[in-house]
């Protein structure tokens, strides 16, 4: 049976579980806010003088010679930017998911523990149903592991991925522009 205690404690614990995801939360969004004040901050500059570059060509050549000189670092930096992105919000939902399965595990332990209690009070001729509500939590602890893991899985190939991807992108934006 559950005490006032406990279940104060139990909340004030939930609490502080709660505002400790909210500032992780927040650092990821805070981050990112970062990275792109500081990517519109220089995409700022270089457009400028990438202006007032174009306005003093003095021929086709010298303009496409411009051109090709602009777009090569562009899709680095965007690449770059991307990747940034992409590392800022996996890191925090890792943070996050790490978290979160610690809070989980807790409560899982928790409610054994509860189980157990009750289990051990279970009233003579109840071993049938006390095995099988065992075997049911086992089963649906097993679920858990098993989702965590693919999850897991999903995200590594989502970032192997990626990596493939920009790096096929930058290689061809420097085959293009070496070919001009």
């Amino acid at each position: 049976m559950l005490t006032v205690e406990q279940v104060v404690a139990s909340n004030k614990a939930n609490l502080d579980n709660f505002f400790g995801l909210s500032h992780q939360a927040f650092a990821g969004v805070e981050k990112l806010v970062e990275l792109n004040l500081s990517a519109a901050r220089a995409s700022l500059n270089e457009s400028t003088a990438h202006a007032k570059a174009v306005l003093g060509v003095k021929d086709a050549q010298e303009f496409i010679a411009l051109q090709t000189s602009f777009v090569q670092p562009l899709v680095e930096k965007t690449v770059s930017y991307s990747r940034h992105v992409y590392d800022i919000t996996t890191g925090t939902t890792a943070e996050l998911s790490k978290a979160a399965e610690a809070k989980a595990a807790e409560v899982q332990a928790a409610v054994l523990g509860y189980v157990d209690s009750a289990l051990k009070n279970a009233p003579a001729g109840s071993e049938s149903a006390v095995a099988f509500f065992k075997q049911a939590v086992s089963a649906s602890n097993t679920a858990v592991e098993s989702i965590q893991k693919a999850a897991k899985q999903a995200a590594d190939l989502a970032e192997s991925n990626l990596n493939a991807v920009t790096e096929t992108a930058v290689k061809a934006t420097k085959t293009t522009a070496k070919k001009r």
